[in-house]
């Protein structure tokens, strides 16, 4: 009997050990939800170009309780969030704020730039290495190629192993393909001359069938058929100036930059028109909630993430400036979008499961003669005429025909070659163009790049100078220009400067993890990328200089 039980003792034991061997060799889960790493479902980012920081505020007696106000209340929201870096423009504000770094670093030192070897100006999204995708316009090679680090939407994909669905949307090329990264699934532009949305080849070889049905459809022929008149009474657009100034632009067609503008003329005709709308942004924010439903982003075991950038505010900017009733009427208009957006994210994912950030790209300057007609500080500098004059005096002294090949981006480049071969004394040139430039009304300084450091500039000023300078791709001298001056016309504005009007942008998260509140702590764009990093629990894009905003991820 006892030596039954031993053996009924021991084939237990042995069922015992087999049956905990057999759980020890069990894989863990495939389902990303069971992970200890905690993530939302959709990360979506908006950038709202133009938009001045203090537009969350001026219109806010109109904005309605779903779309700013209550990004502003539900959220928490870094009130003195700056640009580190001048001059501040479009390209440079999507690359930096989805990068964490600065110009120097990722390479996007503007717009255009002017390139030494190639000889000649480059855009920042050019490729000519690949094709239009649903066009057959030039208007789709373009892609990320110029940029030199990763985005965070890049650290998205690689933290996890490239199951994350990344989309880009915008109406500028650069507004959708700088946020979307190098390894995005897709970005998404508007092609001006045929209406339609497209992409290049550096992303797929033909649009997806939801693109295709949705170009279809045509939807800026649409919007053209109402028109455009105030969403209100015009009488009642109180932070506005009157409708008809001088110093706003008109469009071609029309007699007076005025209410109502007339879309109907150019239906199907002029597709550039319908970007200086605020239809722009409905469209754009349209095509974003098919995107969701197309791609079924936040739907599946993985954290998506939608880049999306509303571009209309900016053409509308330039054109009438920040205190017309167009710019007025553009955001009332977005305010609603922005509702109408919120709610459908919140019908199809669930609110709180998405994580929603908002800032710019930059700011704007006051129109001149608006500052004028107010008794305010501002003008216009003209640069040409500059460059003309300089020109001629080296020729004169030196014979070199052009030794100045062009200023851009507040910069003179130059021609460094044909300075070499004449033995001209090229510290003397930049000395002289420095004294040149410091003489000429609406300058308010000027310096030699390459001797930054030992220049008196206010140390805010020469840091964001600092930041702006690529070896590769800047110019050789810096002019600042004095405050609310501008490269520009006498019609609408433009941007560019250190000056607050510029660089002070939005900053607000809502959503996923975010309790209400607000700092007046400074943080820099570049800082909206290092807060997403920690609280994804990813790394930080390979170039970034940002730290995260610790009153939001320490909540």
């Amino acid at each position: 009997m006892k030596r039954i039980y031993l053996l009924f003792a021991a084939l237990l034991l042995i069922s015992s050990g087999a049956s905990a061997q057999k759980k020890s060799n069990k894989l863990p889960s495939a389902n990303p939800s069971s992970s200890s790493v905690n993530r939302p479902k959709l990360i979506v980012g908006m950038v709202i170009d133009q938009m001045r920081w203090d537009y969350l505020y001026r219109y806010a007696n109109r904005y309605s309780n779903g779309g700013f106000k209550r990004l502003v209340n539900e959220g928490f929201s870094a009130e003195n969030t700056f640009i580190p870096y001048t001059p501040t423009y479009t390209a440079c504000g999507h690359a930096s704020i989805y990068t964490g770094s600065v110009p120097a670093i990722n390479g996007i030192i503007g717009n255009d730039w002017y390139d030494p070897q190639l000889k000649r100006n480059v855009y920042c999204a050019e490729d000519t290495s690949v094709t239009s995708v649903g066009s057959t316009t030039v208007a789709g090679k373009m892609s990320p190629k110029n940029m030199l680090v990763t985005t965070i939407t890049d650290e998205l994909r690689l933290a996890t192993n490239f199951k994350s669905k990344v989309i880009g949307i915008s109406l500028k090329d650069r507004g959708s393909i700088l946020p979307a990264g190098h390894s995005a699934n897709a970005a998404y532009w508007f092609d001006a001359q045929t209406g339609d949305w497209i992409s290049s080849t550096y992303y797929m070889t033909q649009l997806p069938a939801w693109v295709q049905d949705y170009n279809k459809q045509k939807h800026a022929d649409q919007f053209y058929a109402n028109n455009w008149n105030t969403l209100y009474p015009i009488d009642s657009y109180g932070q506005s100036t009157a409708d008809n100034k001088i110093y706003e632009r008109r469009t071609r067609g029309e007699q007076t930059p005025t209410f109502p503008h007339p879309l109907k003329l150019y239906m199907g005709k002029n597709y550039e028109i319908i970007k200086s709308t605020p239809y722009g942004n409905t469209m754009t924010l349209d095509l974003a909630r098919h995107a969701v439903a197309a791609e079924k982003l936040g739907q599946n075991n993985t954290t998506d993430f939608l880049a999306v950038s509303c571009s209309a505010t900016d053409y509308v900017g330039h054109q009438y400036g920040p205190n017309s009733i167009e710019a007025e009427d553009t955001y009332l208009r977005l305010d609603k979008d922005l509702e109408a957006f919120f709610n459908y994210l919140d019908q199809t994912l669930g609110k709180g499961n998405y994580l929603f950030f908002l800032s710019a790209d930059h700011g704007a300057a006051h129109v001149p003669g608006f500052m004028k007609e107010n008794k305010l500080p501002g003008g216009l500098f003209d640069d040409a005429p500059v460059v003309k004059d300089l020109n001629q005096i080296f020729n004169e002294k030196y014979k070199i025909k052009k030794a100045i090949i062009t200023a851009m981006n507040n910069q003179i480049l130059f021609d460094h070659d044909e300075i070499s071969k004449s033995k001209a004394d090229f510290e003397e040139m930049k000395a002289f163009t420095i004294d040149y430039l410091k003489k000429q009304p609406g300058i308010m300084n000027a310096v030699d790049l390459n001797k930054l450091s030992g220049t008196t500039l206010p140390e805010q000023i020469k840091k964001a100078i600092t930041n702006g300078y690529n070896a590769r791709r800047s110019g050789d001298i810096y002019y600042i220009l004095l405050s609310n001056y501008f490269d520009g016309t006498s019609t609408g504005t433009t941007h560019g400067s250190w000056n607050p009007y510029d660089s002070h942008i939005p900053c607000v998260f809502m959503g996923w993890k975010v309790k209400p509140g607000k700092t007046n702590k400074t943080h820099y764009m570049t800082d909206i990328s290092a807060t997403l990093a920690a609280m994804l629990h990813i790394q930080m894009p390979s170039g970034c200089v940002g730290e995260p905003i610790t009153e939001l991820t320490h909540q």
